[in-house]
């Protein structure tokens, strides 16, 4: 019995949905920032891809997707694809880990300098997909 019960719970855990999952690690900055409106704060978090956007290709060119980071609160991830690598492996549902600057906005918050800083002036960004940093 104990068995049978262990290979439900165990199951339960691994053959959750992906897109279900959310983290539980630091994206209280994120909550925190999004609740008392603020902006320029570094946040290191984690979470997953929701909806895939179209290439910002004006000006310097960034990489636009959302991202869930807890269950009420989904966030715009601008990534420099001019300073770094595009994502092109990148796909809706899949988890994704990230450092760079937060910016509030009424819908949740974009993040960006998700990038190295050629100039070295700012905190340097990134993004962890499937093992490989792009920065």
């Amino acid at each position: 019995m104990f068995l049978l019960l262990l290979l439900l719970i165990l199951g339960k855990f691994f053959f959750q949905e992906k897109s279900s999952y959310l983290p539980d690690v630091p994206s209280q900055q994120i909550t925190q920032a999004y609740a008392g409106r603020k902006s320029n704060v570094q946040v290191e978090s984690r979470g997953i891809v929701v909806k895939l956007l179209r290439d910002d290709l004006k000006g310097a060119k960034h990489q636009k997707f959302l991202v869930k980071v807890t269950n009420d609160l989904t966030i715009l991830i601008a990534h420099n694809i001019d300073l770094a690598p595009r994502i092109n492996s990148l796909k809706e549902g899949e988890e994704i880990f990230f450092y760079g600057e937060y910016e509030w906005t009424s819908k949740g918050g974009t993040v960006h300098w998700t990038h190295h800083d050629p100039g070295r002036r700012h905190p340097d960004g990134w993004i962890k997909h499937k093992n490989k940093v792009y920065q």
